[in-house]
């Protein structure tokens, strides 16, 4: 094959999600044309809303990280051969065991907050390997059991937070996380007498540090590279790469498959709690009553796919689908457009840009499955 050609295909993924965007955007403009809205002015106003102010690219950050984090955990499952539903209730445990944590534990700062983080990764990758376990053990398709223990994990929560010792007085919610254990940055001294004078004195930053930005971003940085090196460097990876590609082969070759199932769900719940355990530790500070669930794990599907189901590929799928959640939030303000045209014009721009993505993915195992098939055939 010709450096040319290879050079081709190594772009073809960038070139076909660069592609799939701008077909999203025409999709958009024209429901927005036909709803009465100008589309020009519109995508105006998102990049706007995302890149105009500092403050706006810290909350587009934001919003991206649990994004990126369920996507991680979507995207590492499937490179194992198994589809995880189930990362909004991982996102949920995650989140309620950080809480627990952050509120009820009295430890010193920096190590308090690693303390929660933990506790809520560690309690959601009990919740995901119970599926694993499932599968593994009965044989109980992991996308039935994700779905069922996402539901669990909802009125679990909701049961939990309601509790006499951990609800809030007059409030559906745990108590607030303690100062020790949140992540964000520099909480106390940006609401201190000298934090206000300085940042009176550096606009730029005073404008930055008025929002909630943590360092939830940074874990996630960590966790994606984390996650590519163990998929891709170690021995563990490679072994749950071989159960997802051919379980048959990998058990004939000494791999103890069934572990590997609950080790990658597992995993994968514990990438989904992660998500959960930042958002409280910096952001919201409690866990509380769900009406619904939030759908952060449900979105990292569609990040998992526009990503490629790549560790790496992840982070700009989030960012990108974080940036479309907070700028297209301005349209209400901006053009009094209604959320249902907001919703249609990010639903757009991501079905066209994780639909190639989720038609490649199926072909090449389609692919596998005739060789291994034909090959099996003639054995």
């Amino acid at each position: 094959m010709s450096k040319e050609k290879k050079r081709l295909l190594s772009a073809s993924p960038l070139l076909f999600t660069l592609f799939s965007v701008l077909t999203g955007l025409l999709v958009g403009a024209v429901v927005l044309r036909i709803s009465g809205y100008n589309p020009v002015q519109a995508y105006r106003v998102i990049l706007d809303g995302i890149f105009s102010r500092p403050s706006y690219v810290a909350y587009t950050i934001i919003y991206s990280t649990p994004l990126i984090l369920t996507g991680l955990s979507v995207a590492f499952a499937f490179r194992t051969g198994l589809f995880n539903i189930g990362a909004e209730g991982q996102f949920i445990i995650g989140a309620l065991g950080a809480a627990l944590a952050g509120a009820f534990l009295n430890l010193p700062p920096v190590i308090h907050a690693i303390v929660a983080a933990l506790a809520g990764i560690a309690a959601a990758a009990i919740w995901g390997g119970i599926a694993g376990f499932l599968k593994a053990r009965f044989g109980v398709n992991e996308v039935i059991a994700t779905i069922m223990l996402n539901w669990t994990a909802l009125y679990l929560n909701n049961y939990v937070v309601t509790l006499p010792g951990i609800k809030r007085p007059a409030a559906t919610a745990t108590a607030f996380i303690l100062d020790s254990a949140r992540i964000e940055i520099l909480p106390l001294w940006k609401m201190s007498e000298a934090g206000r004078a300085w940042r009176m004195a550096h606009p730029f930053w005073h404008d930055i540090l008025r929002t909630p930005l943590n360092a939830g971003i940074l874990i996630a940085l960590f966790l994606a590279f984390f996650c590519w090196w163990l998929l891709n460097r170690t021995t563990l990876g490679y072994e749950l790469r071989a159960v997802g590609y051919n379980p048959d082969c990998s058990e004939h070759v000494g791999i103890d498959v069934k572990r590997r199932m609950i080790s990658s769900m597992a995993i994968a719940g514990g990438l989904a709690g992660a998500a959960g355990a930042l958002h409280v530790l910096g952001w919201t500070r409690q866990a509380a009553e769900l009406a619904a669930m939030e759908g952060l794990g449900f979105d990292g599907i569609a990040v998992a796919l526009i990503g490629g189901a790549s560790p790496i590929g992840c982070i700009p799928a989030g960012l990108l689908f974080g940036a479309l959640k907070y700028g297209g939030s301005k349209l209400q303000f901006a053009l009094r457009a209604p959320i249902e045209v907001v919703n249609i014009v990010i639903g757009s721009i991501v079905f066209f840009v994780a639909m190639p993505r989720l038609l490649q993915i199926l072909a090449r195992r389609l692919k596998r499955k005739k060789e291994t098939g034909g090959d099996s055939h003639a054995a």
